[in-house]
């Protein structure tokens, strides 16, 4: 049984036990790229001793201790000398990086499926690959913590990390590693809106009355309207919008307008394009959960 001791991820070396009382301190150029870790800095003292089958850490910032079982971890192997003779032994590399890929800008994608679900062990490889990170010329780290790990968030902000945007499943969190203005894009800036603009060869328009309105509206009719989903093309998501409220089936034609403006939903800004459709169905069915009314306005008689 043996015991493995790492005293700061920010400036992290080995030093070896081998039956005498005494360390030796190991050069930092076993901890190769090719090995997934490399932290050229000046090291701090660790030890071990034993055969290694357990290992745990310490960290000076948090008050954290951990036991990480072998199963958990990499093997690897390095060699060294002491008193002129060589040696080989293990060390371990897997859990004390992040799982991430690079991305096209010179960044890391961290992989949300394998991160660490314990906070302590989450501080301990978070710390070890921002130092990996800057080392290998890193700038940006996209940080993605599931709805489900949501504790880890409270430590990478402590790391320096930042809030990017989130959705119902998870927050992206960033990180700027050089020491120089950040060059991340910003959270998407805009929601797109789309509206129907459905006329057959009667001249007649659908139109609508929302269930759903101020006071201020009681009364109104006007085209059909929605949100374009995510991914979805505009003049794919404006049909579905007039299927959904009304239930005619339609064809677009053509982008008729269009209109920008700005702080309109938390402080994003608003696109929102009008769209010419011909309908290829008659028979109106009103979605009762968003629409109270849904009728044709001639406008020839100016009637409905």
């Amino acid at each position: 049984m043996m015991e493995l001791k790492l005293i700061d991820v920010k400036s992290m070396s080995m030093c070896k036990s081998v039956g005498i009382e005494g360390f030796m301190k190991f050069s930092s150029s076993f901890l190769d790229s090719n090995l997934m870790f490399g932290v050229n800095v000046a090291p701090n003292f660790c030890s071990y001793r034993g055969l290694l089958t357990k290992a745990s850490y310490s960290s000076t910032s948090y008050d954290a201790s951990r036991s990480v079982s072998k199963k958990d971890l990499l093997e690897d192997t390095f060699s060294y000398k002491i008193n002129g003779t060589n040696h080989t032994s293990l060390y371990f590399r897997d859990n004390w990086l992040l799982d991430a890929s690079d991305d096209e800008y010179g960044g890391v994608l961290v992989n949300a499926d394998r991160l660490p679900s314990d906070r302590d062990k989450f501080t301990f490889v978070l710390r070890a690959s921002l130092s990996h990170w800057k080392v290998k010329g890193k700038k940006g780290v996209w940080l993605k913590l599931p709805l489900e790990k949501c504790d880890l968030v409270p430590v990478a902000v402590k790391e320096g990390f930042q809030y990017h945007h989130a959705e119902r499943g998870y927050v992206m969190m960033t990180y700027w590693i050089p020491e120089e203005p950040c060059l991340l894009p910003s959270n998407a800036s805009h929601q797109v809106g789309v509206g129907g603009f459905v006329i057959n060869d009667k001249d007649e328009v659908l139109v609508v009355q929302e269930k759903h309105f101020t006071p201020a509206l009681s009364g109104l009719w006007k085209i059909p309207t929605g949100f374009i989903h995510e991914s979805e093309e505009i003049f794919t998501g404006i049909v579905r919008e007039v299927q959904e409220e009304t239930g005619i089936d339609t064809e677009f034609v053509e982008v008729m307008a269009f209109r920008h403006v700005h702080d309109v939903a938390f402080q994003k800004s608003d696109l929102f394009f009008i769209c010419l459709l011909r309908p290829l169905s008659k028979q109106i069915m009103v979605d009762n959960l968003e629409i109270q009314d849904a009728k044709l306005f001639s406008f020839r008689t100016g009637k409905m």
